[in-house]
């Protein structure tokens, strides 16, 4: 019983609408069970304390399990990986090896400073991968890129702009899917003050994924909610339009009364927030595609 009242308690906290996601993971965090993986916590994937990544190993693993690289949101000067061990345990629990880095954040970089980061993790993981090290078997791992919010437009530009994961030493052909969670994908002009001081005049173009669909991006999952107030679900249609227009396999969900941290929130294995289809789709996504 004090558990099912404590349960009730974090379900209220969470599902007010005014609560910021850091205090809403600290509350699913607390109840999320940590027996469905292992922790292999902050291994350095280049210099600095900002490029630390965490795997979340699930109990079963083989050399064939595919791996998924969480990329946080957080505005782009904000979030941390110690936010996420709920999406970690939700990934792993369900069989897939959770890999989710931290990134230099402005004031510390601007753009393109923490999409060279998010590529370098990629890059890092799947060498780890490939290699067998940190408690990864060795093999050929299916390899899948994902973010929420501001992660979503650096995991987009990473699966689009192959230039990142060039100069990582891997290849956007590397990558099995990309999942995108409530993501800024076509965003100009901007208006806020805070965004033109983290991407400078001169290099917004290049900050929109939109702008670089090719046709070799990987298979494309692409989820937003139809309440969402803070990134317009108009980019998630934009780039599910433009990657359609260039042969690439795409899905574009938009749920019905979903906000912007409904898409993350449904990732909770055990309080029912957002929409917990989210979640099976994600999953379904990434075993559809691993083979």
């Amino acid at each position: 019983m004090p558990g099912k009242l404590l349960r009730l308690g974090l379900l209220l906290l969470c599902s007010l609408a005014a609560l910021a996601l850091s205090g809403c993971a600290a509350a699913l965090n607390a109840v999320t069970p940590a027996s469905d993986y292992r922790l292999v916590p902050d291994l350095a994937y280049g210099p600095g304390e900002r490029r630390k990544l965490d795997l979340y190993l699930p109990k079963a693993m083989d050399a064939a399990t595919p791996v998924v690289v969480f990329i946080h949101g957080g505005s782009w000067d904000s979030g941390s990986k110690d936010i996420y061990p709920f999406v970690g345990q939700s990934l792993a629990s369900a069989g897939i090896i959770t890999a989710i880095p931290n990134y230099r954040l402005y004031p510390q970089t601007e753009f393109p400073g923490f999409v060279e980061d998010g590529a370098s993790a990629v890059a890092a993981v799947e060498r780890l991968a490939k290699t067998g090290k940190d408690g990864i078997p060795k093999g050929r791992h299916p390899l899948f890129i994902m973010g929420h919010s501001a992660g979503a437009e650096i995991a987009g530009l990473i699966a689009t702009d192959g230039r990142y994961l060039a100069a990582a030493g891997s290849s956007i052909g590397g990558l099995k899917g990309f999942i995108g969670l409530s993501g800024p994908y076509d965003f100009l002009p901007l208006t806020e003050e805070r965004y033109k001081r983290i991407f400078p005049e001169k290099l917004r173009p290049a900050s929109q994924p939109v702008n670089f669909v090719s046709g070799d991006e990987p298979p494309t999952l692409l989820i937003a909610g139809d309440a969402d107030t803070t990134v317009d679900p108009q980019n998630t249609r934009s780039l599910a339009g433009r990657l359609e227009k260039s042969g690439v396999p795409v899905k574009a969900s938009l749920y019905p009364g979903i906000g912007h941290i409904g898409t993350i929130a449904s990732f909770s294995t055990v309080l029912p927030l957002g929409n917990r289809r989210i979640r099976e789709e994600v999953i379904g996504f990434v075993r559809a595609h691993s083979g």
